[in-house]
């Protein structure tokens, strides 16, 4: 048995793994750790857990005693613990930005302080579960962003193949409001947010580097992606919409070979057939990453529409993922079930 903890447990990441998690057959959450509600029952925090017995603790490295730790924290909280738990042998998958980004450089200017050394950067693995196969001697695993996750899932493979303009990539995102965390702010207060629809972090978002970080590195040269993302009065969901140019005139037929090659093997990318595409409500509650494809092939072009739970594939459903392939189990283990629906 798999013996968890999770950081950061009044927050949405973190209820969202303890839903997942007590249904694991091969997993038992044996600390749920959150400084401000420390000794409190998390049946005062989340009543909807009213029936389980569940006491918030305070993250004390030095009495702690579990195979793995997750961090659904805020970002800067999980790299002040990383060298300590590694040291006690504990593995962590960080749901936060802490350790996304190998430049220091650019994480100072997206997060507004500095990450750990590059001794620690160069240790975390980018779990964008799709694409990441080595897993062995592996301790800590950087989850992917929400936004990011849906966008890669969408590009990697036309990326892969070399088919598409690298420097004429648009990416045009929506995301329910529970991705901006469970904290008080003006932007998702009512008022604000209901009936509104606003753009936001326009050219300064920090999922941008982390884009333009992975897909550089599938395509072995610089890329750097228009990435625009919106906030949508809903409570989860990310529908990414991506414009791409191909290099040369190209059938649909063939892009959609592309993306079935990619996707043959992966249990949670479901492909939509040529004329229909994906909702954010299809995927509710799952782990899955819905991709519609549209291909214009008079102006060499095509829109891939995307679509996750910002909650499950974009944040603990995959975190979930990677820790099945971290331990060897198969990656659809306590993640195998339908999305809600309505």
């Amino acid at each position: 048995m798999i013996e968890v903890g999770i950081v950061g447990g009044s927050g949405y990441g973190a209820i969202e793994l303890i839903r997942l998690l007590q249904h694991h057959p091969a997993a038992h959450i044996k600390y749920v750790f959150s400084h401000s509600k420390a000794q409190e029952s998390i049946k005062y925090t989340f009543p909807h857990l009213y029936h389980k017995d569940i006491m918030f603790t305070e993250l004390d490295v030095s009495k702690i005693d579990c195979d793995i730790i997750f961090f659904a924290t805020p970002s800067n909280v999980c790299k002040n613990y990383v060298p300590s738990l590694l040291e006690k042998g504990i593995k962590v998958i960080d749901l936060s930005g802490d350790f996304r980004l190998k430049d220091r450089e650019v994480y100072h200017q997206y997060y507004n302080e500095y990450p750990l050394s590059s001794q620690w950067l160069n240790q975390a693995v980018y779990g964008l579960a799709e694409y990441q196969s080595d897993y062995e001697n592996v301790n800590l695993i950087a989850n992917p962003g929400c936004f990011p996750t849906a966008s890669l899932l969408a590009l990697a493979p036309l990326i892969e193949a070399d088919v598409i303009c690298e420097d004429q990539i648009i990416i045009d995102a929506k995301s329910g409001v529970s991705g901006a965390g469970r904290s008080i702010k003006q932007q998702t207060h009512f008022p604000e947010l209901n009936e509104n629809f606003q753009a936001y972090a326009i050219g300064k978002h920090k999922h941008t580097p982390e884009i333009n970080q992975y897909l550089t590195q599938v395509a072995n040269k610089e890329i750097n992606v228009r990435f625009t993302p919106h906030l949508v009065p809903m409570n989860r969901g990310i529908l990414a919409t991506c414009y791409v140019t191909f290099k040369q005139p190209i059938k649909e037929t063939e892009i959609r070979s592309i993306y079935h090659k990619a996707y043959a093997d992966k249990p949670f990318v479901r492909l939509r057939e040529q004329g229909t595409f994906p909702a954010t409500k299809e995927v509710a509650g799952s782990n899955y990453c819905d991709i519609g494809i549209y291909v214009d092939e008079t102006t060499h072009s095509a829109i891939i529409v995307s679509v996750i739970d910002n909650l499950v594939k974009g944040a603990s459903g995959q975190a979930i993922q990677n820790m099945n392939k971290l331990f060897k189990l198969d990656e659809q283990t306590g993640l195998d079930f339908t999305p809600v629906y309505p």
